[in-house]
């Protein structure tokens, strides 16, 4: 559906394109590296230098698979938000609370009068980006999501807030597409937690893409999303990237009520499980998908980020997608 905007922007994409969430699991070596950090036991710049050995191992994996749209696999990142309240004036760390299974966070506070004093992503990605000649995807996590997942001590309500950041993402976003970037994810897996936000959310992602020069992807996960459906569609990007495995496939049926309108990144494999999914039974999910979805609009890809499998794991799974991709463009 958006093709001709991705061939506007230089970009051609075979049926299928295949691609992952963002994050990849982290080597053991990279592990260990930032535990030694935390202890104080290695610099900033040692550090910095294992990451980038995991960068290109990952670029150099995706490659081999026959990956379409990159992505640097967030080896420099730990939590989604925390990791940009860490960098950004007006941010506090808070203190652990869980995030999902045995993971927390620090949750951030917002203190004072946000602001953006540079790029964040823009090295990691340019220096990504120099590792391939596939096109690679620029990564932000969306002003809503940063907003609910941090307390405010500052602005006066959530609309302010979440406007606010909207604002600071937005350069984010312009630094990524002054350095080249021309697909941009901008993750908003909040998006469904208050349904009566939703023209909230809207108006911070119009702030963030209005007349902006790229191919805009949203990753929602994981949520309620029978509560903002079809109404999520006015979101002002080009591409939902969404879970279906772990759910059964059960956004179809809401698909089949009310026609789905964008390209959508189909989520074909489940992160939340240690099996590799043989090519039989993800075959099965995207040709279900088909049954709704145009197959012009279908990418192929994870449920959400692989950084809780293993590394075989991941790898599994990511041959497996593009394994089925190819059999489906014949």
């Amino acid at each position: 559906m958006s093709r001709e905007k991705l061939r506007q922007l230089g970009i051609e994409l075979p049926l299928f394109p295949t691609t992952s969430v963002g994050s990849f699991p982290k080597p053991d070596y990279l592990m260990r590296a930032r535990a030694a950090f935390a202890r104080k036991k290695i610099s900033r710049q040692e550090l910095e230098e294992v990451e980038r050995q995991a960068t290109e191992f990952w670029i150099r994996k995706q490659e081999e698979l026959g990956v379409d749209v990159l992505v640097d696999g967030e080896m420099y990142r730990g939590d989604m938000v925390a990791y940009f309240a860490e960098k950004l004036p007006g941010f506090e760390e808070g203190g652990l609370v869980r995030s999902y299974g045995n993971r927390y966070y620090h949750k951030p506070i917002i203190a004072g009068e946000v602001g953006w004093e540079g790029p964040i992503t823009v090295a990691w990605w340019k220096y990504a980006q120099g590792l391939t000649s596939k096109p690679l995807k620029g990564m932000l996590t969306g002003p809503y999501t940063v907003m609910d997942w941090s307390f405010n001590e500052f602005y006066p309500d959530r609309r302010a807030t979440c406007l606010a950041l909207a604002g600071v993402v937005r350069r984010e976003v312009e630094a990524l597409i002054g350095a080249g970037a021309k697909i941009i994810q901008i993750d908003e897996p909040a998006s469904s937690v208050r349904p009566e936000e939703l023209p909230l959310m809207i108006e911070a992602m119009h702030a963030v893409t209005d007349g902006l020069p790229a191919y805009f992807i949203s990753h929602l996960c994981y949520g309620a999303f029978e509560t903002i459906y079809p109404g999520m569609l006015d979101l002002p990007v080009d591409n939902f990237d969404m879970e279906f495995s772990n759910s059964g496939l059960d956004m179809l049926d809401l698909f089949r009520k009310h026609r789905y309108t964008k390209d959508i990144s189909f989520g074909v494999v489940d992160v939340h499980t240690h099996v590799v999914e043989p090519d039989s039974v993800v075959e099965e999910r995207l040709r279900r998908g088909l049954e709704v979805l145009p197959r012009e609009a279908v990418w192929v890809d994870p449920d959400c980020g692989l950084k809780t499998r293993t590394v075989d794991e991941a790898i599994g799974k990511m041959r497996t997608l593009v394994s089925v991709a190819k059999a489906f463009r014949n």
